[in-house]
């Protein structure tokens, strides 16, 4: 096991940068700053990023989440992907990592119908029997695009999919294949082999052009954390039962599988996201997301708003004093252990992922630790000539678990060398397991039994 120095500088080898000494103990509630937090459809509530292998073809498999707080419970379950918003992937490669700027965007853009619109039924007509491509009782339908969008060309536009169906929402009863038992139980664990992914989720996967695979659909929020503690300003985590504050909620999840191929053997990728609503005769973006916590720990109030509506390639010169001062770190009584270690993550702000490793461990695979480098989980790369970080921050898997890493490098969880029993916020996993497949997020959860932060 690393130490907590030699943890860091091992870190530095990533991609050249290093985990910051002062990251504070936030990651992402969902609600990064005022304008957005009006918008849930269009807000985003995390990135994530990481290489994968399916089929013998190598993958950077990224994922964008829109939509907090979707209470399981609500009836009728509307919620979902607006056709409004145009939902962006954004990725660079090699030295343009380092200036924000995009080489390849991947845009999706939903529509929605209705099968039938003379009934008060806004979402089933009955009980949802799986099939292509939607069951006969799903009355709301979203289906979308997707369009490649080749910055290094021109900004050639390719149509990589279109008139893809969007999975029905989880109503307990009405879409028992979620769920364990006859539909009131709680929703399916995570699959390990595409056979056991339920039928509604198995029937969105599209194969797109190119090897390119992608999902749209309600999800569990696979975020977990006691954000709680951190916004009653006390830190001090001391409620007497690890508490979930995402616990028991839903998500719209976008999941994009990007061939290696793909990327002109780049040997590092860039990853953030945006959302888009139309002014005018003009999309303007709304909404950013890259790394957890910069927008919402970091960035001043007057600020917040500014970030959301701009690009990476703008940070350094309009966020790096957030990144090189934290007010965080003052307010914690903490000293970074080197200067411009927060520039080199959150300017600009990207989820840097190192390509030429062998595909990251998953959440529930053997070699996977939730704190990533600093729980022994670390990947060789011919990059670096060393090993980097399995998880966040090179990449960001889903069930890393991002306050519990921060912690640790900022010196809060001791020196070490063992940090495999750290435990900060109490809260060291999801409230459902991930699939170890395609699309890798896990079942949205069932109404009908559900808790609630972790109860």
């Amino acid at each position: 096991m690393l130490k907590s120095h030699t943890a860091r500088l091992a870190l530095a080898a990533v991609l050249g940068w290093q985990l910051p000494a002062s990251i504070a103990a936030h990651a992402s509630s969902h609600m990064d700053a005022p304008l957005i937090s009006l918008d849930d459809a269009a807000n985003t509530t995390d990135v994530y990023a990481f290489k994968s292998k399916s089929g013998g073809i190598e993958y950077l498999t990224t994922a964008l989440a829109v939509y907090p707080f979707e209470e399981p419970g609500i009836g009728p379950n509307i919620y979902g992907f607006d056709p409004k918003v145009d939902y962006e992937i954004h990725v660079a490669l090699g030295n343009r990592v380092n200036t924000g700027r995009p080489d390849i965007t991947y845009r999706f853009e939903f529509k929605t119908t209705y099968a039938n619109k003379n009934t008060i039924l806004q979402s089933y007509l009955g009980t949802l029997e799986p099939a292509k491509p939607f069951p006969a009782n799903q009355n709301r339908r979203q289906a979308y695009k997707v369009i490649k969008i080749d910055h290094r060309n021109g900004d050639t536009e390719t149509v990589l999919g279109e008139d893809i169906p969007v999975p029905p929402n989880n109503q307990g009863r009405l879409t028992p294949d979620y769920n364990k038992g006859n539909g009131d139980g709680l929703a399916r664990g995570g699959a390990t082999s595409v056979s056991g992914l339920d039928a509604y989720t198995k029937n969105a996967i599209a194969s797109l052009k190119r090897d390119y695979r992608a999902f749209a659909g309600q999800r569990d929020d696979g975020f977990y954390g006691d954000i709680q503690s951190i916004f009653d300003l006390d830190f001090s985590f001391d409620k007497p039962a690890p508490f979930d504050s995402q616990g028991g909620y839903n998500v719209h999840t976008i999941v994009l599988n990007i061939p290696l191929s793909e990327l002109n053997g780049a040997d590092i990728a860039g990853v953030y996201a945006t959302t888009s609503r139309p002014e005018g005769n003009k999309m303007v973006q709304v909404g950013r997301q890259g790394n957890p916590l910069f927008v919402e720990a970091l960035i001043a109030l007057k600020d917040k708003d500014a970030y959301n509506q701009s690009k990476p390639s703008g940070d350094a010169a309009a966020f790096n004093g957030y990144a090189a001062n934290p007010e965080l770190s003052a307010a914690l009584g903490v000293t970074p252990i080197a200067p411009g270690l927060l520039e080199s993550i959150f300017t600009p702000d990207l989820i840097k992922v190192d390509l030429t490793t062998p595909p990251a461990r998953l959440a529930g695979q053997a070699g996977f630790n939730r704190l990533s480098v600093f729980g022994g989980d670390v990947l060789a790369s011919t990059k670096t000539g060393g090993n980097v970080a399995g998880g966040w921050p090179n990449g960001r898997r889903f069930g890393d678990d991002v306050i519990d890493i921060a912690i640790i490098a900022l010196g809060g969880a001791g020196t070490g060398p063992d940090f495999s029993g750290v435990n900060v916020d109490k809260v060291t996993g999801n409230d459902i397991t991930y699939n170890q497949v395609f699309p890798y997020a896990a079942t949205p959860l069932n109404g009908r039994s559900h808790g609630h932060h972790g109860q």
